[in-house]
């Protein structure tokens, strides 16, 4: 069966590593804030300036004042950091986060991303997302493979406006973990009972499959 949100939080929160500096993006990236493995320890960054976010609160731990970019509140860790917008994007841009986690609309063989409007709909702006881009480290896409109305979210070439280009390097979605190499989708994982001929359908983009691809351990 596909993953749920929270269950590809889940997988996300297993590239987390000792030490790192992560930015987590709007939706369903924030969700992995909540899965951080035991015994690591992860200083994750959000836009509006906080370093050191943690899980989302209990009802009686909400502070209105302590929220991510997406306006939603959260905790700080010990240890946190709280400061201007301006110096979160100096952070970005100066190349000191070792990954970020964006959602997306589409992906292309490319590594090209589109994550910011679609023409014609109502938007509030690109957000961080053209800076987180171009400064993070690693780049990994989570998403569902494919849209409402069952197209493919991964494609040869995206057809909305870009965000970045040549610059995604592993994508996580409902169904699979995937990585772009030489031009294609690399399978690496798929979803627990999830078949590789369903990847393969819902994947528009050039899919290249190894001869065994394992399924993903969810805990």
């Amino acid at each position: 069966m596909a993953l749920t949100r929270d269950q590809i939080a889940m997988r996300v929160a297993q590239e987390f590593k000792d030490g790192d500096y992560v930015n987590l993006g709007i939706g369903i990236p924030t969700l992995a804030a909540n899965y951080v493995p035991e015994g690591i320890s992860v200083m994750l960054q959000s836009e509006n300036g906080l370093l050191g976010m943690g899980r989302y609160p209990t009802e009686d731990e909400v502070d209105a004042d302590m929220i991510n970019a997406g306006k939603e509140t959260v905790t700080a860790i010990t240890g946190a950091s709280i400061f201007s917008s301006a110096e979160s994007f100096a952070m970005i841009r100066g190349g000191h986060v070792d990954f970020t986690v964006l959602g997306a609309f589409e992906v292309d063989v490319n590594g090209n991303i589109a994550s910011w409007m679609i023409p014609g709909k109502l938007i509030k702006g690109m957000g961080g997302a053209m800076d987180l881009v171009a400064g993070a480290k690693n780049i990994i896409v989570t998403m569902t493979h494919a849209d409402k109305k069952g197209n493919s979210k991964l494609l040869p070439a995206c057809t909305l406006p870009l965000t970045g280009v040549n610059c995604i390097t592993r994508i996580i979605t409902d169904l699979a973990v995937l990585k772009i190499e030489d031009g294609a989708f690399v399978l690496t994982e798929r979803a627990p009972g999830v078949t590789v001929e369903e990847i393969k359908e819902k994947t528009a983009g050039k899919l290249v499959v190894p001869d065994n691809v394992p399924e993903m351990v969810i805990a």
